[in-house]
């Protein structure tokens, strides 16, 4: 050993001094010696079970309910909605039924021919919104793909004139003037006479009633005013019938007074 290594100090250099330490085994770790099955079975049976509550736990605690603040957009789309209830005097609802969008086009086209137009608004932001208002009857009828048509005036008539050729959509209800009306309610409406007859025939029965009420106003002090003069010509009469009597006793007093 001791020449090989002068061997190699003498070829390659000097090699650092090395020791060499023995290292003591590891002592061998005792296992957990698993329980016994009957120990087992007695800890399990023997195991302390809490009692149930009478009224469970989810019925005494509230469950939080996550609030849902709307986007922008809905804010915007709730702003239009409600501008658009406020500002308009008819609002009908139509259920849209596969409507291509030529055909929703030429529709739209011949509703502003008489002032109306179509709206389309989500049934979530429609149903929010009509919730707390007093439109909340109409909530029923916003189911599926609906079209909203709307007009500051009430055109029933010209509405229902409009949409007749076309099949593809299906009056369900309307609201005019603040007053809901079904779909026969709307026909029933659009068969009403115009404002200008309306006005007309009022005008000519208030008048028929003034011109009545002066007659009966009239026809006492005329019926008072023929009763005197009816009793003036009466008095008269009499007054020449004793004038006349009297003239005639005067002409025979003297012819009796004779020979």
């Amino acid at each position: 050993m001791a020449a090989l290594c002068g061997r190699l100090l003498s070829c390659r250099g000097w090699f650092p001094p090395r020791q060499i330490v023995r290292h003591g085994s590891k002592a061998v770790t005792r296992h957990r010696k698993p329980m016994h099955i009957l120990r087992q079975k007695l800890l399990a049976v023997t195991q302390y079970i809490p009692p149930k509550p009478a009224i469970p736990e989810r019925c005494i605690k509230p469950r939080k309910r996550e609030v849902h603040e709307p986007s922008g957009l809905e804010k915007l789309l709730q702003r239009d909605v409600e501008m658009t209830f406020r500002e308009n005097k008819m609002i009908a609802i139509f259920q849209n039924n596969s409507m291509t969008s030529e055909e929703l086009k030429l529709l739209r086209h011949r509703l502003l021919k008489h002032e109306i137009r179509m709206k389309f608004f989500p049934n979530q932001i429609l149903r929010s919104y009509l919730a707390d208002t007093k439109y909340k009857n109409l909530l029923p009828l916003f189911i599926g793909h609906n079209i909203m048509t709307v007009s500051k005036e009430p055109k029933a008539k010209e509405l229902l004139k409009t949409v007749r050729s076309t099949t593809q959509i299906s009056l369900l209800g309307a609201c005019i003037e603040d007053v809901l009306f079904s779909r026969q309610g709307v026909v029933n409406y659009s068969r009403l006479p115009g404002m200008q007859m309306i006005h007309g025939e009022i005008v000519g029965g208030l008048t028929l009633m003034t011109s009545q009420t002066c007659q009966l106003l009239q026809s006492g002090p005329l019926h008072l005013t023929a009763l005197l003069e009816q009793y003036l010509k009466q008095q008269s009469g009499a007054t020449t019938g004793l004038k006349e009597t009297e003239n005639l006793e005067q002409k025979e007093i003297p012819g009796s007074q004779g020979p």
